[in-house]
């Protein structure tokens, strides 16, 4: 016999955040995140995602162990910007597929109480967080905000009557290897033929260049499906997290009389520092921490768009030339773009131009309700 019980109090959410531990303890290629900031991300106070969104945590108890947890998601904001009609999963681990079986039609049953005709998942809150469901590339280790789950976690959700909505992928690119020339060529017609400034983002004026970096995120990706823009405190709330690891080298805006109109910024990839900490900074993990920063060898390309009415003008392949050619020489030897929509011609097409390798696959799931 399952028990779903809700998270009702500070000693539950301890447990619902650690259970993604314990059962991801085995896998050799699962990068725990730090748990503090996992409680902060769960938590009404801290994460301005809940200010447009009711999120209720669950966990699945058998014979009085945790065996499952779940988070069932209605984004106002989301159904609003879309016009649909639909309920998220988010945060998902099962042991085995009774227990995810009886967590996903809770979420069904959840999402029927408030007239919801579809659930979608998993998202971790959201698009602008963490998404998708690992289904090829296990081999690796995963980045800096990226999921990473057991094999078997497909065939649960397929069996519970869930489908493939979208498929995200994951490129990765080793700065070590000359750039195309193709990609070469295209970037220097585009310096040529417009009247772009390309420039690094500056750490010191840090606030300002994440307000001009968030424009330029809702401004690009205002089209892509499922993208629902951030609010300024969301995105602040990222960019406060980020700041500390933030490297300007793997950074460039670029901009028409002083408008900036596209970025492409590459994060270091803090996983590799935070491997082996069981995701606690007490009491050797923070000097672990701080020990390991200097093997830090890649980073993630995290925000790599361009506003609508400068697309077709190359400045993709720009962007890629002037981010390899700032990185030249640091101790980084690759660089993963993720996550990107499988659709996505504009990013996908330069990604293998340049020599990147499609490496993993992310899956986004939808299931109407009847």
């Amino acid at each position: 016999m399952i028990d779903l019980r809700p998270v009702s109090n500070r000693r539950d959410l301890g447990r619902f955040v650690d259970y993604a531990y314990v059962r991801n303890r085995r896998n050799p290629h699962w990068i725990p995140p730090l748990r503090i900031a996992e409680r902060e991300r769960l938590s009404p106070k801290k994460n301005p995602f809940f200010a447009h969104a009711d999120v209720e945590l669950l966990m699945a108890w058998r014979d009085g162990r945790v065996v499952g947890r779940i988070a069932a998601i209605d984004d106002r904001l989301h159904n609003e910007t879309h016009r649909d009609n639909i309920a998220m999963f988010g945060f998902f681990e099962a042991e085995d597929a009774a227990a995810a079986r009886a967590l996903l039609e809770r979420i069904e049953m959840w999402a029927r109480q408030r007239g919801r005709a579809h659930v979608r998942g998993p998202l971790n809150p959201s698009l602008n967080e963490s998404a998708g469901l690992l289904i090829d590339g296990f081999d690796t280790d995963s980045m800096l905000m990226m999921p990473h789950n057991p094999p078997e976690y497909a065939g649960y959700i397929e069996a519970a009557g869930y489908r493939k909505v979208k498929d995200l992928y994951a490129w990765l690119y080793d700065l070590d290897r000359p750039m195309n020339p193709v990609i070469e060529r295209l970037a220097t017609r585009v310096r040529e033929r417009e009247r772009i400034t390309v420039r690094p983002l500056e750490l010191r004026d840090f606030d300002r260049e994440s307000d001009r970096l968030r424009l330029i995120y809702c401004g690009a990706w205002e089209r892509n499906w499922g993208f629902v823009p951030p609010t300024p405190e969301e995105f602040r709330r990222l960019a406060t997290e980020m700041r500390p690891i933030f490297d300007a080298r793997g950074a460039v805006c670029a901009e028409v009389d002083g408008r900036p109109i596209a970025c492409a910024v590459a994060i270091p990839d803090i996983n590799q520092a935070l491997k082996g900490t069981d995701g606690r900074l007490l009491p050797w993990g923070l000097v672990r921490l701080l020990r390991r920063k200097t093997i830090i060898d890649q980073g993630r390309l995290l925000l790599f768009g361009v506003l609508a009415e400068y697309r077709g003008r190359g400045l993709y392949p720009l962007l890629l030339v002037e981010l390899q050619r700032q990185i030249a020489g640091s101790r980084y030897r690759r660089v993963e773009f993720s996550w990107i929509l499988e659709d996505n011609r504009d990013i996908n097409q330069p990604a293998e131009q340049a020599g990147a390798r499609r490496y993993k696959t992310y899956r986004i799931y939808q299931k109407a309700l009847g």
